[in-house]
Parts: structure tokens; sequence; C-alpha cells
């Protein structure tokens, strides 16, 4: 499963709410990429619901499988292991990294039970998933090698334009005294044919090394 993440960069953001006998559960999806914005995150949706009992949360930050991927949860007050790990779950149960997931719960007045808040923390995040999922909010994370191509500012336009049309990731344009195309690829000799094909053998790449970067598919 290909790691996934919020379209738009730091500090995007996609809202759902669940009703669970009358319990109202408002779940925000944040892009971020530390543990401080993901901490400031929560500390927002407090501000925000400042009446609510319990605002339980969960990140995931940095690729799967990676040693220095950062995990963690917050019961915030529910029974132990009935909030935030659920939380956690549904996040990486989906694929979903670089983001943090607050759960503000309005209690209803109807005791859920320890099954019930595991289900309804998990529904209200999933659901939240699906909100942006159907809204074109999700893109894809994959480390890729990062190049960039200058260009004279005449003929940058063109060339972008059909680099794009096979299928080449253009991060950015800079426009100084050249156009400056900022490409990440995960083939380098795939590129460097298409670039050559389109720039009649006088483009140059310059390779920086690679990153990590968004894929929409």
């Amino acid at each position: 499963m290909p790691d996934l993440t919020l379209h738009g960069g730091v500090g995007s953001r996609v809202d759902a709410e669940i009703d669970v006998k009358r319990s109202r559960f408002l779940c925000r999806l944040v892009r971020t990429e530390t543990e401080d914005a993901a901490r400031a995150a929560i500390d927002d949706a407090r501000k925000e619901h400042w009446s609510a009992r319990h605002h339980c949360s969960a990140f995931v930050l940095g690729p799967t499988g990676a040693p220095g991927q950062v995990r963690r949860s917050n019961d915030d007050g529910e029974p132990s292991g009935t909030a935030g790990r659920p939380m956690l779950e549904a996040l990486s149960g989906r694929g979903f990294v670089d983001c943090v997931a607050v759960v503000t719960r309005y209690f209803g007045g109807t005791l859920l039970g320890a099954g019930g808040l595991v289900r309804a923390y998990s529904e209200a995040v999933l659901t939240t998933i699906d909100e942006a999922q159907s809204l074109g909010l999700v893109v894809e994370r994959e480390r890729r090698e990062l190049f960039t191509l200058a260009l004279s500012h005449a003929d940058a336009g063109r060339i972008e334009a059909e680099l794009r049309d096979r299928g080449v990731l253009i991060l950015r344009t800079e426009y100084g005294h050249d156009a400056v195309l900022h490409i990440a690829d995960d083939d380098a000799a795939r590129l460097s044919a298409i670039v050559a094909r389109v720039t009649a053998g006088s483009g140059e790449l310059e390779s920086l090394g690679h990153e990590w970067v968004d894929v929409e598919r």
C-alpha cells in the first residue's frame, strides 16, 4: 500500500462529523510534518471546541517503515485504548502519513461502552479520510530524485507543457536569468531521454538528490 497524505501541503485540513447515540464526534485531519505542528493542531481543536470534554488524537509522521517514523496517540480522558489507538490504527490502515487526526467528542447523554467508543473514534477518522478522498484531496507520497532543468524564457512554456504531457512531475518553475524547472522522477535514464527529445539535445539535467514528494494519480 502506498503512503498517502492530504493534498495542498502543510496545514491542509479536512473535517467531518458523525453522530452516535446523540454523541457528536467531530474529526479534523490536518497535514503536518513535525510533532510541534501536530500538537499545535490538537491545541487549535481544543481552543475552538473549548466546551467539549474530550479531544482525542493520533498522528503519524514520516514514511511507513522508516526507522524515524513517529506514531503517537492520546485518549484525552476516555478509557485507555478506546480512542487514540483506534484512531492511529485507522490512519495506518489507510496508509496515511504526515497527518494528525483530532476527534472532539460532545457527550450526548448515553454511555457507549468501550467497544462503542472504539468503533466511534475509528469511524470518525475513516469518515474524514473518505471525505478527503471524495473531494480529491488525497495524494501519494513517494521518494524520488530531484532535478533542475534551466531553459530560456522563450522555450520554457513549450518544453514544460511537453514534459507534463509525457508524465513528468514538475514541482515548480522559478524565473530569473533563466527559467528553471524543478522536477521529481524515479527513472533518471527515462527522464534524460525525454528531456533530450523535447529540447533537441540542448537540455542538461542537474541532480539535487532524493526527497519525498507528493504524487497525484
